[in-house]
C-alpha cells in the first residue's frame, strides 16, 4: 500500500530530494577506536578512554547521546543532561573497555532505539537517566574483581533504580523537510520524589579545522533574545537552531583541553569540557560570554515533580525566517508517528500478533538508528603516524598499513554504534538484507560501497573490520546482492541489470581472491581464518602459524565458499536474460561449485562416516590428516551451502554439464546429482546426498546437540559432559560447551561464542530448510525433535526454528520474554518490558541475550523471519507460485 513515507523514499530515490540528509548518523561512541588511536603500540581502548572523550577533540568524528548529523557530519545535535549528583555531565555513554570488563567491552547503560522511518522522517529514542550519582567507580571495580566464570555487573546490579529514581528522557526527530527536523526531548520522573534534572540539548562542528591553519572555520553565533543559533558552515550551508525557552546559552570551542589531558598549553580559553566545567562546578570563566564559538549547549534546569514531565521544543532548519514552535511542532510530530504506523503497517502482514510486529517495528528501528558516519582516511591516518608503507617498508607491520589505498566517509550501517562503531564485512552484508525491508536503494549502497574501488583492496580482499582490515570474514555478499534484487523485484523498482553487473564484476576479483589466497594447495579446500566463529575452535584459526604446525582445511570456509559458487551461478542465470555471455560464467560456477564439492569429499577429507557429521581438517607438516571432532556450527555450514536451481535455467547448462560430467564422471562421489529433477522438475545444488542430510539433520534438531528452545546452537550441547580435547607437544587445547559467556580469552573482548544461539548462522540454516523443501516437498520428513517421533517437512522444521527464535522476544505465557533473562526490572515493570534490546547472541539454554545489547545489525533479521513466516504459504512456494523459488526466503509481498 502507498503511504507518505514511500513517497519519500522515491522521492529520494528517483529524484534525489535529500531526505536521507539528516540522520541518526552520529555515533554512540568515537573514543577507544582504531581511528582515534594514538598510541605506538596500538592500544585504541587505552590510547583514548572515556574520561579523555569530553575533554579531547576528534579527529576522524564525533559521538553523542541519541544525536543526529548531517551526512558529512558537519553539524551535530545531541542530547545531554545533568541531575546535580554525578561528577560529570551525561554526554555520552558510558561502558567498560576491552580490559576492563570481565567478559570484554560492554556499555553500562539504559538506552533504547524505540522507532524510525527509513528516511528518519520520524524518529524516536529513549534514556534512562538516573536520579543517583552515576556509579562509575562501582561498574569498574567490581567487574575487575570477577572472572570469566562469573557474570558481567550491570548498572541495574548496583541498584540505582530502585525505588524508580530515574528519568526517561525521551527525544523524537520529526522532519518538516529534508532540511527542516522539529526535535522535542521529553523528560519525565519515575521516581516518588521531586528531582532536579538540568537538560542541555548540545549542537557543535565536527572539529575539520585541526591541525591545519588553512582550513575553513565554521562558526556557529547565538542569540538568546531571539532564541536562535545561526550555523555558519560553507560545507553544509546556512541553518538555524531555534528553541522556544528562556535557557541559560553557554558557548564554547571544539577545540581540546591539553591541559587537563596532558598537562599542556590551550590554544584558547574555551575548551570542549568547558560546558561541562561551567555546569558542574559553576566556572563561569569555561564558557565564552562571547556568543560565538562551535560548541554550545542550551540549558534548562527544572524540578520535575513524581511522575511528572516536562518537555524542550528546538527546530534545526535551513529556512529563513525559523518555523514556528509549539502548536506546529506538535501537529507535525503527530502527523509523522501517524505516517510511520502506516509505513510499518504497509510491511507488516496481517496475520502477524501484535507482540511480534512490536518486536519487529524495533528491530528495524535499531537497524535505522544504527547507521553512523564513518570516516577513515587510511592514507591520511598512515601518513599522521608516520608508518605509510609507500614512504617506509618497516610501516608494512603497521595495522591495516596494506590498505592505505582505503578512503572511507561514508554513511554506514554499523554492527552496534557504541560496542561496534565501525563497520564489519560480514555484519553488514547480513544488515542489508534486513534493511531490503524498509529502503532497497540503501541497502544497495551499502553492498556497492564495500564493493567499490574505495573499500575493495586491488587484491580484491573486502576490508574486515578497523582493527584488521585484513582479516577474513565469510564471503556472504553474493548471497546479499541476490537478497537485494529480489526484494527490488518485489518493490515493483523494475529492472536491475547495471546493478547486478556491477556487483556480479567485483564479486568475481573477490571470489577470485579467495581462490588465490585461501586454497593454498589448489586443492579447493579453504582456509580463512577465524571466519567470524571465534571460540568455537578448538584453537586460533587466524594465527599465522597453527601450535601443530601444517594448517587447516575448514569445513566452514569451504561450505562457505561452495555456497558463493551457488549465488554466482544463480546471479549469472539472472544477468543471462539480458546478456547471453552470461551463460559461460553460469557454467564455470557450476562447475567449481562441483570442484569444491569433491574436495570436501577427497581421501580423509571432512565427511566423517563415523559420526555422519562434517569437521575441520588439520593437515599436519607431513601431510597426514586429523579430524578436529568438534561438533559446531563449523559443521553445520555445510548444510547451508544449497541452492535450487528452476528447470527453465538449468536447462540453458544441460548439454555443457553432461559434456564436463562425461570428462569427470567421479566427480560426484557421495554428492547429490545436480541433474536428478526433485519437486517442480527443479535441480538442488548441495554438498549433501539424502543420506547425509538426515545425518546432519538429526544432530540439527537434537535437543541434546544442537537445537535449543530458542533456536540453534553455535556448540553441541553434547560438549557439556564430553568436552574435546587436543594435546600438542604437553599443551592441551579443548573446547567446551558453554551456554552463555565464554571462559576463554582467545581473541579477547566478547569472543564468547562456546555455545549461544546467534541470529545470522540459524538464519542461514532457516534458508537452507526452504531451499531443501523446494526440491524434496512434502515426502521428505524428519524427526522434530529427534527422537521424538514427531516427524515433520523440512518447511515446518524451518518454520519451528524461526518461531523459536522470535520466542525470544515475545512474551511467553506468563509475560516473561526470554531476552531479559532474570532481569525483574525488565520483566515486570510497565516502563521498561516492552523496549526491547537486540543483543549480539543468547543464551544457548534459556534465551536470554548476552553480548552486546544494540547488536541490531544482525539480530535484527529476526524481523525478517517474522515478516517471511508471515506471508510464505507452502503450498503455494512448492508449486513454483513465485517469481524467484530459489530464493523463496526473500520474499517481500505482505497483502
Amino acid at each position: 500500500m502507498a503511504t507518505a513515507e514511500n513517497d519519500r523514499l522515491i522521492a529520494t530515490n528517483a529524484d534525489g530530494v535529500p531526505w536521507r540528509r539528516w540522520g541518526p548518523y552520529l555515533s554512540d561512541r568515537q573514543w577507544g577506536t582504531v581511528r582515534e588511536d594514538t598510541s605506538p603500540g596500538g592500544d585504541a581502548w587505552d590510547s583514548f578512554p572515556h574520561d579523555h572523550a569530553r575533554s579531547r577533540a576528534y579527529a576522524w568524528g564525533e559521538d553523542g547521546l541519541l544525536g543526529i548529523s548531517d551526512d558529512t557530519q558537519r553539524l551535530c545535535f545531541s542530547l545531554a543532561v545533568w541531575n546535580e549528583a554525578d561528577p560529570i555531565i551525561k554526554e555520552r555513554l558510558f561502558g567498560l573497555t576491552n580490559s576492563e570488563g570481565n567478559h570484554g567491552e560492554d556499555v553500562k547503560e539504559y538506552y533504547f532505539y524505540q522507532d524510525s522511518t527509513p528516511t528518519h522522517s520520524y524518529m524516536r529514542g529513549l534514556y534512562k537517566y538516573p536520579q543517583a550519582a552515576y556509579p562509575y567507580d562501582d561498574l569498574l571495580r567490581t567487574n575487575a574483581g570477577r572472572d570469566k566464570q562469573a557474570p558481567e555487573y550491570e548498572l541495574v546490579d548496583t541498584g540505582i533504580f530502585s525505588e524508580h529514581r530515574y528519568f526517561d528522557v525521551e527525544v523524537v526527530y520529526a522532519k518538516a523537510g529534508p532540511d527542516d527536523v522539529v526535535i522535542t526531548i521529553t523528560a519525565t520522573n519515575r521516581g516518588p520524589d521531586p528531582a532536579v534534572l538540568h537538560l542541555l540539548p548540545t549542537v557543535w562542528l565536527r572539529n575539520t579545522w585541526g591541525g591545519d591553519p588553512e582550513a575553513p572555520r565554521p562558526r556557529l553565533s547565538a542569540d538568546a533574545h531571539a532564541r536562535r543559533i545561526a550555523v555558519d558552515c560553507p560545507e553544509l550551508g546556512d541553518y538555524l537552531l531555534a528553541w522556544e525557552d528562556d535557557v541559560d546559552v553557554l558557548v564554547t570551542e571544539n577545540e581540546t583541553n591539553w591541559a587537563r589531558i596532558a598537562g599542556g598549553t590551550n590554544a584558547t580559553a574555551y575548551v570542549k569540557d568547558g560546558i561541562n566545567d561551567a555546569v558542574v562546578s559553576g566556572r563561569s570563566d569555561s564558557v565564552n560570554p562571547d556568543p560565538t564559538g562551535t560548541k554550545i549547549a542550551l540549558r534548562r534546569r527544572d524540578v520535575i515533580d513524581a511522575g511528572s514531565s516536562v518537555t524542550m521544543r528546538l527546530r534545526l532548519s535551513n529556512a529563513m525566517p525559523q518555523a514556528p514552535l509549539g502548536e506546529d511542532t506538535d501537529r507535525l510530530v503527530k502527523k509523522r508517528r501517524a505516517e510511520a504506523d502506516d509505513f510499518y503497517a504497509s510491511i507488516t502482514p496481517p496475520s502477524v500478533s501484535a507482540d511480534a510486529a512490536l518486536v519487529m517495528r524495533q528491530a528495524l528501528a535499531g537497524m535505522l538508528w544504527s547507521k553512523q558516519f564513518y570516516c577513515y582516511d587510511l592514507d591520511r591516518w598512515l601518513s599522521e603516524r608516520d608508518v605509510h608503507p609507500l614512504r617506509d617498508e618497516a610501516g608494512l607491520d603497521h595495522r591495516n598499513a596494506r590498505w592505505f589505498h582505503m578512503v572511507c566517509g561514508d554513511i554506514i550501517s554499523m554492527p552496534d554504534c557504541w560496542e561496534y562503531p565501525w563497520f564489519a564485512a560480514w555484519d553488514l552484508a547480513f544488515h542489508t538484507m534486513t534493511l531490503a525491508m524498509v529502503d532497497t536503494a540503501f541497502a544497495r549502497d551499502q553492498l556497492q560501497l564495500l564493493l567499490g574501488e574505495r573499500y575493495l583492496h586491488p587484491s580484491g580482499q573486502i576490508p574486515a573490520y578497523e582493527w584488521n582490515f585484513s582479516d577474513v570474514n565469510p564471503p556472504v555478499h553474493a548471497l546479499a546482492t541476490l537478497f537485494s534484487h529480489v526484494e527490488a523485484a518485489g518493490d515493483g523498482s523494475g529492472d536491475d541489470h547495471d546493478f547486478l553487473a556491477d556487483m556480479f564484476g567485483k564479486l568475481v576479483l573477490n571470489f577470485t581472491w579467495w581462490v588465490n589466497r585461501k586454497d593454498v594447495n589448489g586443492a579447493n579446500a579453504f582456509e580463512g581464518g577465524f571466519l567470524g566463529l571465534d571460540n568455537i575452535a578448538v584453537f586460533d584459526r587466524s594465527a599465522a602459524q597453527l601450535p601443530t604446525g601444517g594448517r587447516l582445511e575448514q569445513a566452514d570456509g569451504t561450505a562457505w565458499m561452495a555456497l558463493y559458487c551457488q549465488t554466482m551461478l544463480e546471479l549469472s542465470l539472472e544477468l543471462v536474460a539480458t546478456d547471453t555471455l552470461y551463460e559461460g560464467m553460469a557454467l564455470k560456477f557450476l562447475e567449481h561449485f562441483l570442484y569444491i564439492s569433491a574436495a570436501m569429499e577427497r581421501g580423509d577429507g571432512m565427511w566423517d562416516d563415523q559420526d555422519g557429521f562434517f569437521y575441520d581438517q588439520l593437515r599436519r607438516p607431513d601431510g597426514s590428516g586429523e579430524r578436529l571432532r568438534v561438533r559446531s556450527m563449523v559443521g553445520l555450514i555445510p548444510l547451508c551451502a544449497v541452492t535450487i536451481v528452476p528447470a527453465e535455467a538449468f536447462g540453458l547448462l544441460t548439454d555443457r554439464l553432461d559434456e564436463f560430467m562425461g570428462r569427470h564422471p567421479d566427480l560426484l562421489g557421495q554428492l547429490s546429482d545436480p541433474t536428478l529433477p526433485g519437486v517442480a522438475d527443479r535441480r538442488l545444488l548441495t554438498l549433501l546426498n539424502e543420506d547425509r542430510l538426515r545425518s546432519v539433520l538429526g544432530y540439527l534438531l537434537d535437543e541434546d546437540e544442537f537445537l535449543s528452545p530458542h533456536g540453534i546452537r553455535a556448540l553441541s550441547r553434547y560438549h557439556l559432559d564430553h568436552p574435546f580435547s587436543l594435546d600438542v607437544e604437553g599443551q592441551t587445547f579443548g573446547v567446551g560447551y558453554l551456554p552463555g559467556e565464554s571462559d576463554s580469552g582467545m581473541f579477547g573482548g566478547n569472543s564468547n561464542w562456546r555455545g549461544p544461539v546467534w541470529m545470522p548462522v540459524n538464519f542461514m540454516v532457516v534458508r537452507a530448510l526452504l531451499q531443501y523443501y523446494l526440491y524434496y516437498g512434502d515426502e521428505f520428513t524428519v524427526e522434530m525433535p529427534t527422537g521424538s517421533g514427531n516427524h515433520r517437512t523440512l518447511f515446518e522444521v524451518a518454520h519451528e526454528i524461526a518461531d523459536r527464535l522470535v520466542s525470544i522476544f515475545i512474551p511467553d505465557e506468563d509475560g516473561r520474554r526470554a531476552v531479559f533473562g532474570g532481569v525483574e526490572l525488565f520483566q515486570t515493570d510497565e516502563h521498561w518490558r516492552d523496549n526491547l534490546l537486540f543483543y549480539e547472541y543468547f543464551h544457548g539454554d534459556n534465551g536470554a541475550g548476552i553480548g552486546a545489547s544494540h547488536q541490531t545489525g544482525w539480530t535484527g533479521l529476526v524481523a525478517k523471519l517474522i515478516q517471511l513466516f508471515g506471508t510464505l504459504d507452502a503450498a503455494e512456494v512448492l508449486a513454483g507460485r513465485t517469481t524467484h523459488p530459489s530464493t523463496a526466503l526473500f520474499r517481500r509481498d505482505v497483502s
